[in-house]
């Protein structure tokens, strides 16, 4: 392989997707190497291009960082459109759905996250759409999916997060101080979802070598979010109890949380019996795994109320860094609660390089999260950075024969 892996080089995806979970999705595409374009409406854009603060550009003053479609773009908008090249066009005309379904002709995957039927009125839906290519990919998402009780609802990850679960796991319990249900800190059920839709694409790609048919992938943000609830929907379909909050604790592992030190809060993730008698002689306590109450994880999870107490009393005892010191010499898994400057700065995250500077057309360059996928020791990730509103919008219609004049004349009548 090359120093920059393209598994998905020849791949073309036409993503009418905005916000996050389609657009997160067509990333991990480009990344892989996909020709992902990106149709934004003209003047406007993919909504997430006017939610900042902070702008591209507002460390060194040089962004406008007023939010019109001009200015440069929100960090938002930036996280999640890595390597497209972005095509403005006005679906709502007659003359902008035929640029779309041109394109569309030549595409092996569509993206889109419309309302349930909301593309049929431009016939840009999978059935208006499979009629001309048959081997389209065509990935709809949508809050609730193609076919429920629900269909006709939007979808947020907010909403989801709490209609689907997660938020009844998430926080400090109602009995303790600032309890309640709290959101993830991250749009967890978006980035679920681009990464399901993904895989669902890949599979389906694969399928049609043989087959030579495209399909119609259905992503649900509320089915991807029961679908992560992992563990604790098994807890509860095995034992018909009702997870509840337990802060940082976990459900089934103990000691498996945070602990206040001296200095700062450490993780510590003791996931066997072995690693908690090792645990215990570091803290001075080897007594608490010769005692039954705690010698094996299931008894641990039971008297959990007895033994987190007297490792609380032994851990504030030293520093974090003391703490780090002690577990990593004996295998015991622990770290820290790093802030986002302390994350950027850690040796492993340099070494993976996982920051990327891409060079930007207008802001010089622009610091992004890599791709974290490495193919044969090198690093899957696009290199081009997210694109302007309308960048390539001539390059393109160029390519499907579009010509200066015609160009001129859709621009004139605000088609692109």
């Amino acid at each position: 392989m090359s120093d920059t892996p393209t598994p998905l080089a020849g791949i073309k995806v036409l993503d009418l997707s905005r916000v996050l979970a389609g657009p997160w999705c067509g990333q991990l595409l480009a990344d892989m190497g996909a020709e992902v374009i990106k149709i934004e409406r003209p003047g406007l854009g993919d909504d997430t291009r006017q939610w900042g603060p902070p702008w591209l550009g507002e460390r060194s003053g040089e962004g406008l960082g007023d939010g019109l479609a001009d200015s440069f773009e929100s960090a938002y908008y930036l996280c999640a459109n890595r390597g497209k090249r972005s095509v403005t066009v006005d679906m709502a005309k007659p003359e902008g759905q035929a640029l779309i379904k041109t394109l569309a002709r030549g595409a092996d995957v569509l993206l889109e996250n419309f309302k349930v039927g909301g593309l049929a009125k431009y016939g840009l839906d999978f059935e208006s759409l499979k009629a001309i290519n048959p081997g389209l990919v065509y990935c709809s998402i949508t809050g609730f999916g193609q076919h429920s009780p629900y269909a006709h609802r939007a979808g947020y990850d907010f909403m989801i997060q709490a209609m689907g679960g997660l938020m009844s796991l998430t926080g400090q319990p109602d009995s303790a101080p600032g309890g309640g249900p709290v959101k993830v800190g991250v749009a967890i059920t978006d980035l679920f979802t681009g990464l399901y839709a993904s895989n669902a694409i890949l599979a389906a790609l694969y399928a049609r070598r043989d087959s030579g048919q495209g399909c119609h992938v259905d992503l649900s943000l509320m089915d991807v979010q029961v679908g992560v609830l992992a563990n604790q929907a098994s807890n509860y379909l095995t034992s018909g109890q009702i997870p509840t909050r337990l802060g940082n604790a976990h459900p089934n592992i103990v000691p498996y949380q945070a602990f206040a030190t001296r200095d700062g809060h450490l993780i510590v993730a003791v996931g066997n019996d072995t690693q908690f008698q090792r645990f215990c002689q570091v803290i001075g306590e080897p007594v608490l795994c010769e005692d039954a109450r705690f010698a094996t994880n299931g008894a641990r999870v039971a008297n959990r109320a007895q033994l987190v107490p007297r490792l609380e009393a032994a851990l504030a005892q030293r520093s974090l860094d003391e703490w780090l010191a002690a577990f990593e010499a004996v295998g015991v898994p622990c770290g820290p609660i790093n802030t986002l400057d302390r994350v950027f700065d850690d040796a492993h995250v340099k070494a993976r390089t996982l920051k990327q500077t891409l060079p930007h057309p207008r802001a010089g360059s622009v610091d992004l999260v890599a791709c974290p996928i490495r193919i044969d020791g090198h690093q899957v990730t696009a290199g081009t950075a997210p694109p302007l509103l309308g960048e390539h919008t001539d390059g393109v219609l160029e390519e499907i024969g579009i010509t200066p004049e015609q160009r001129q004349a859709l621009r004139e009548a605000g088609i692109i």
